[in-house]
């Protein structure tokens, strides 16, 4: 574990295990590093060396109270890959991390990048407009800052308790250890960095950034996804990708990282190896 400051000062932490081929994690709203424990420990035992930071104001990392922005997320992510001299990395991003991975290959190059994977991320848009009628309405986007802003507490608690993990599904199981996991890594970070959060994930346009990667990149999208709607996204991102391919699943959530692990995990070894 260690950390690296940026430009503008914020100190990013971030987790550094192993050695081999690199393989860096770019985490979800409003969590942390420690959402990837299964997958870091999973090609940790495969010889590969694992990174995973916290997002700015996020986790451990700095509660600055500016730079909420995929400019800022992307630059971050590249501060931690430059301080630590990455080479041939495979980045994997789960919902917003997927946003940041594509913006950063966009906006820093993919030379020192081999593939990439994007598990139920943003891109290319999710917020509604003329030019992307399948995105959802910003009015939810609006609600969700303002259950943040009321009482962030009791909305860590219902996310995970309902759609994230798609407990809310007719015969799901859901597990208290799993949501206290994510209620305790979101309460770790900041009010201001989450309600930024949000514009971010929801607003920012990533349809040219994804026609500019031409690395393989692997897009991992569930069809039942209740927080990132598949048909505005998975698609979508496949398809403007150069060197795309697309895998749907029917039923999983949005947190199939967490409930579906050794499914999704196989599927990413299945495509790193290849």
């Amino acid at each position: 574990m260690g950390t690296v400051t940026t430009s503008d000062g914020v100190e990013i932490f971030y987790k550094d295990w192993g050695s081999g081929q690199p393989i860096v994690f770019s985490h979800g709203w409003p969590l942390s590093a420690d959402d990837w424990d299964n997958q870091m420990m999973f090609f940790l035992s495969k010889g590969y060396r694992v990174i995973a930071h916290d997002r700015r104001g996020h986790g451990r990392s700095t509660q600055t109270g500016s730079g909420h922005d995929m400019d800022h997320y992307a630059d971050d992510l590249a501060a931690v890959v430059e301080h630590l001299d990455l080479h041939d990395a495979i980045h994997i991003g789960h919902s917003t991390g997927g946003g940041e991975v594509v913006h950063y290959l966009a906006r820093h190059g993919t030379g020192r990048a081999a593939k990439a994977a994007l598990l139920c991320a943003v891109p290319p848009l999710m917020v509604r407009t003329d030019a992307n009628p399948d995105g959802l309405p910003k009015e939810v986007f609006d609600d969700l800052q303002g259950q943040l802003a009321k009482n962030r507490s009791e909305f860590y608690r219902a996310l995970p308790e309902g759609p994230f993990y798609g407990y809310n599904r007719p015969g799901a199981t859901p597990s208290e250890a799993v949501i206290a996991n994510w209620w305790r890594q979101g309460m770790m970070g900041g009010a201001k960095a989450h309600y930024d959060g949000i514009v971010a994930f929801s607003q920012t346009d990533f349809t040219e950034d994804l026609k500019q990667i031409t690395i393989p990149v692997l897009v991992v999208h569930s069809e039942d996804d209740q927080i990132v709607p598949y048909v505005a996204s998975g698609p979508k991102s496949a398809a403007l990708l150069p060197n795309g391919v697309l895998k749907t699943y029917k039923d999983l959530p949005h947190g199939m990282p967490t409930t579906h692990a050794d499914v999704v995990n196989a599927d990413l070894l299945e495509f790193i190896q290849s």
